[in-house]
């Protein structure tokens, strides 16, 4: 019997990351995988946000290895065989069943957010299977203890931790841990062998996903019906790009090895009329239901199999015990959309980095593992609440506009708020601890869910005033017409919001690697492999 202080089951992306950490905090652990890398897994999109905690927790815990990993040009001049595209923003553009995507003049049927201002500090997108292999091989570099092709079938809770038992490649294979943390993902182990119970969201829609990795598709800037007139903020498909419709969204994300991820969510009733639960035949339907969306697709081709998720979102009951504990992505998982899942991952572990460094055998950790299940919990019923709303509002494409304005504030606001070094601002994701916005945001999305907002310039202008405290990036401004690019002097000028004069602002992005601005070059550069 192998003896550890923790084991972490699951080796993506999360479980591995945090293997590093608490192997570099000293203690004896061991990571545990049912499969073997390179394996397929979702879940491909980063944010500034989701980059900078990278960045954080590699420089806490001694990773330089990982800093790459956090923009597109580092990661291209020192890992080119691992495999990422280039996300410069979140794009969006609305559709209706049966018609072609036709541009508005005020652009009020598309949405362009940027989210860095040149291509070498872009975030990315992650091939799942080509960085998760490389995380583990990183973990195991440092020494982490790794299992893979091992099954756990028992774990046994005892006074003085857990019993893991099982088989790997046939052959027993026994553990005990301290504690042990389930990152296998929603529905994972622990709450199978266990039988954890669920807590379904509130209000939230049932929805189905079908998915796979295409290559061959092809680029909206080269399609007629989504060619802009204008040069816009970044190019439009070096992007999380989202085709938004009545009942539900699709995401489009590529790689630079000419594969692109791309998959639908919808609600329960649009499912069943594409009968989703057929695979390839609905992806065929959804295709001809969206005119301008199938000549996207027209001369795409699988090269994965079709993944269907009969119920997308999952939420467990309970997230800790005496023990253990789950990461927030095997506890709660609710949507692609605002790719939120890998944030609020990372910030658990950043969590769970600081509980086991501060508290690890003191009488402490059992109140502060409290804490942090809680925290987790928050953050993915507050999640929950506005993907609901956005549900309810893909039919009204500029109420869909001003209601994820909630998301870009609280995201950006956040982003600044860590690399000005005073991340006491807002600690909870979409800013769920202020007071001063949280409650703003869930009265706007209960309201949406009842139906009791339409758009108006009233609710656009009460969009904005409620965003106030945490706008430092010029959103929901009617004179940019649902483009917005990166404009550093909308941080400058609201740098009172950051308990910072203008000028300490202006000197920091003055001087900040992550806030320059390279040479000019033509806008259609950079969504290219």
């Amino acid at each position: 019997m192998q003896d550890v202080e923790v084991a972490i089951v699951g080796s993506g992306f999360g479980g591995s990351l945090l293997a590093m950490v608490l192997h570099r905090l000293g203690l004896r652990v061991v990571l545990i995988e049912r499969g073997k890398h390179p394996r397929f897994a979702i879940g491909e999109s980063t944010t500034p946000l989701m980059n900078l905690l990278i960045e954080q927790l590699a420089k806490k815990y001694d990773l330089p290895r990982l800093l790459p990993l956090t923009t597109y040009g580092a990661w291209k001049q020192a890992y080119p065989n691992v495999v990422c595209g280039n996300k410069r923003g979140f794009t969006y553009y609305h559709h209706k069943a049966g018609e072609r995507f036709q541009r508005q003049e005020g652009r009020e049927n598309e949405l362009l957010v940027a989210a860095s201002p040149h291509d070498f500090v872009a975030d990315t997108h992650w091939l799942r299977a080509s960085v998760d292999n490389f995380l583990v091989q990183e973990a195991v570099a440092i020494g982490v203890e790794y299992h893979d092709e091992t099954n756990i079938t028992e774990a046994e809770r005892t006074p003085n931790g857990i019993v893991l038992r099982g088989d790997k490649r046939g052959t027993p294979y026994t553990v005990r841990a301290r504690f042990l943390i389930d990152a296998t993902g929603p529905r994972g182990f622990l709450s199978r062998l266990w039988n954890l119970p669920e807590q379904p969201f509130e209000n939230y829609p049932r929805t189905q996903a079908l998915f796979s990795h295409f290559t061959n598709v092809g680029y909206c800037e080269h399609l007629p019906d989504f060619a802009p007139t204008s040069p816009p903020p970044y190019p439009v498909d070096a992007a999380a790009l989202h085709h938004v419709f009545d009942g539900g969204w699709m995401w489009v994300l590529r790689f630079d090895n000419g594969v692109t991820s791309a998959g639908f969510s919808v609600t329960e009733v649009l499912a069943q009329e594409l009968k989703v639960s057929e695979g390839e035949p609905a992806w065929r339907r959804f295709l001809a239901r969206f005119p301008s969306i199938g000549s996207h697709f027209e001369k795409a081709q699988a090269v994965e199999r079709f993944f269907v998720m009969p119920q997308v979102s999952y939420r467990a009951g309970v997230m800790a015990g005496e023990n253990w504990c789950l990461l927030p992505s095997a506890a709660a998982f609710v949507d692609p959309l605002f790719s939120s899942g890998m944030p609020l991952t990372l910030l658990g572990i950043e969590r769970l980095g600081r509980l086991f460094g501060e508290h690890w055998n003191r009488p402490t950790f059992a109140e502060e593992l409290e804490r942090y299940a809680q925290a987790s919990l928050q953050e993915a019923d507050g999640t929950a609440h506005l993907i609901g709303a956005s549900y309810a509002s893909f039919a009204n494409f500029p109420l869909f506009t001003n209601l994820s304005m909630f998301y870009f504030a609280s995201a950006s606001y956040s982003e600044m708020a860590r690399r000005v070094e005073k991340p006491h601002l807002i600690t909870r994701f979409l800013g769920l601890d202020r007071e001063d916005y949280a409650p703003k945001l869930q009265n706007v999305c209960t309201r949406i869910r009842r139906g009791e907002i339409t758009d108006t310039p009233a609710f656009a202008q009460e969009v904005a005033d409620a965003i106030e405290p945490i706008n430092i990036a010029g959103l929901a401004c009617t004179e940019k017409r649902n483009w917005y690019g990166v404009d550093l002097e909308d941080t400058i000028q609201t740098a009172s919001k950051l308990d910072m004069t203008q000028t300490a602002m202006r000197n920091l992005i003055a001087t900040a690697e992550w806030a320059q601005f390279p040479s000019p070059t033509p806008p259609s550069q950079g969504a290219r492999p």
